[in-house]
């Protein structure tokens, strides 16, 4: 399992809402004191997502992951920079869900998720690590088993 700090997320998490969310809502309306509230209720909020994101409950974990990426990248293709894998959030979203949309992913997106080289997947390949699909490119379970194994 992850090694993932509960208050590094919660940071993280509520600077993502904050810039994706609420700073444009504040710029819309003109009106910080309409967001004042907004911010404090989130703050409270983003404990009880890292608690569900961290926790036991696969379900809880997966739902509001899922929730999450859709409030905050809905509408967009989903298609993150390999840094955005090695944050805290999208170290969670490739253990819990993997690469959303995708049953199956390129070898060098399997590298991002892992946080290791394009030639270290290919040596996980070699070893029966990583399954590789007919298409060429990983399965993208294989990679959350990966992730899972902590190995």
């Amino acid at each position: 399992m992850l090694n993932i700090d509960p208050d590094d997320l919660e940071q993280e998490l509520l600077a993502l809402v904050e810039r994706r969310l609420l700073d444009p809502l504040e710029i819309l309306l003109g009106s910080p004191d309409l967001a004042a509230p907004l911010r404090e209720h989130l703050k409270a909020q983003t404990a009880d997502w890292a608690r569900d994101l961290l926790g036991a409950d696969d379900a809880a974990a997966t739902g509001t992951a899922s929730r999450l990426l859709a409030v905050l990248f809905g509408g967009d293709e989903f298609s993150p920079p390999d840094s955005w894998w090695l944050t805290s959030f999208g170290r969670i979203v490739a253990l819990r869900i993997g690469y959303p949309g995708r049953p199956t992913i390129a070898p060098v997106e399997a590298a991002a998720m892992l946080g290791i080289t394009r030639q270290g997947v290919h040596d996980l390949i070699r070893r029966g690590k990583l399954v590789k699909a007919a298409d060429g490119k990983l399965v993208t379970a294989s990679v959350q088993n990966r992730l899972k194994a902590g190995d």
